[in-house]
């Protein structure tokens, strides 16, 4: 895989700008790299007539000067191809990225949930299994090898007040790891180039445990607001509410520990880590008020996915799916193209 010059400005592609892939783009972009962004509607008009409009902390708004394409066929060939796309989408865009891997693009997923590479490393529990639930027919693992796939976590919150504009307003760490664990001198140069341009990106040797660790929060937290319509801090201070994620997280956490993932922590910190953060509206919240179709199926069906091939019960995660899936699809927000675990 090529290693390009950090002394030299890089050509990325990213994929979606939205919340976190226009924070991703912004930075980027400010640190002086060759910066397109792969979009349509009314947040591609945005950024080709006005820049990319950006916020973080303190920071004064300002506009940002990315390349905005609506085709892959319009883009350079890139160096990095970061994936900011809802998991949902994937299965039918990915296969229309191919122009841009052909030159073997490093490709770096930020979204939510597990994604499709997650049980296609060798020698791992499960290994070989093709989560249906996110690459349903295999469009996702067929176009992109996955000698060419960081893994990435992200753990930053954005937003976006209106199309092509982002602002970021807490977090910001970023881990990125080989699939199969370990280091390399590949993960350490994009975990450089990140955080050189001001994204907190750090190398983790176990990204596959970071992963989950991240989806400890998102199970939990992201159709429970879906179902309640309020923000964490009011949940967790719900004693009803606040045992119930704890039952969830729990089951979470010793599934993943089944999965041979290094756990190193309990639903007790895990929820207290949560609290501290505050008001937080999820993203499936903010999906939800929006109009905008929700990551059930990479966040919690994966889980549940996991769980079936392990013959590992797991009643509240399941419980919470189904009646999240049932709130959706009310909503319109929701299509299940998989039969349920």
């Amino acid at each position: 895989m090529r290693s390009p010059s950090s002394t030299q400005p890089l050509r990325i592609a990213v994929i979606g700008a939205g919340a976190i892939g226009g924070h991703f783009a912004a930075r980027l972009a400010e640190a002086g790299h060759s910066v397109t962004v792969l979009d349509r509607g009314a947040t591609l008009d945005a950024i080709q007539k006005h820049g990319l409009r950006y916020a973080s902390g303190s920071e004064p708004q300002r506009s940002i000067a990315v390349r905005a394409a609506a085709s892959p066929l319009e883009m350079e060939s890139p160096e990095l191809v970061v994936l900011a796309l809802k998991s949902h989408v994937l299965p039918t865009v990915v296969p229309t990225l191919s122009p841009l891997l052909q030159g073997g693009a490093t490709v770096l997923p930020i979204g939510n949930g597990l994604p499709w590479w997650y049980f296609l490393v060798p020698g791992k529990p499960l290994s070989g299994l093709r989560l249906r639930r996110v690459d349903p027919e295999g469009a996702i693992e067929r176009t992109i090898d996955m000698q060419q796939v960081l893994g990435g976590s992200v753990m930053a919150s954005c937003h976006c007040p209106e199309p092509g504009s982002v602002v970021h307003s807490s977090g910001g760490r970023v881990s990125i790891g080989e699939p199969a664990g370990g280091n390399s001198a590949r993960v350490q140069h994009w975990a450089g180039v990140l955080a050189d341009a001001g994204l907190g990106a750090v190398v983790s040797d176990d990204i596959r445990s970071e992963l989950w660790l991240k989806l400890l929060g998102n199970a939990c937290a992201n159709p429970l607001s879906l179902l309640t319509g309020v923000t964490t801090d009011r949940m967790l201070d719900d004693g009803p509410m606040r045992q119930l994620f704890e039952r969830m997280m729990n089951e979470c956490i010793t599934l993943g520990r089944s999965l041979g993932l290094t756990i190193q922590t309990d639903a007790t910190q895990r929820m207290a880590q949560t609290r501290k953060l505050g008001a937080i509206k999820t993203s499936m919240l903010q999906d939800l008020e929006a109009g905008r179709s929700v990551e059930l199926d990479a966040i919690l069906g994966a889980a549940l996915e996991s769980a079936s091939a392990l013959q590992q019960q797991v009643p509240q995660l399941e419980s919470a799916f189904a009646l999240a899936c049932m709130r959706a699809q009310q909503a319109g927000l929701y299509m299940p193209g998989v039969a349920g675990p």
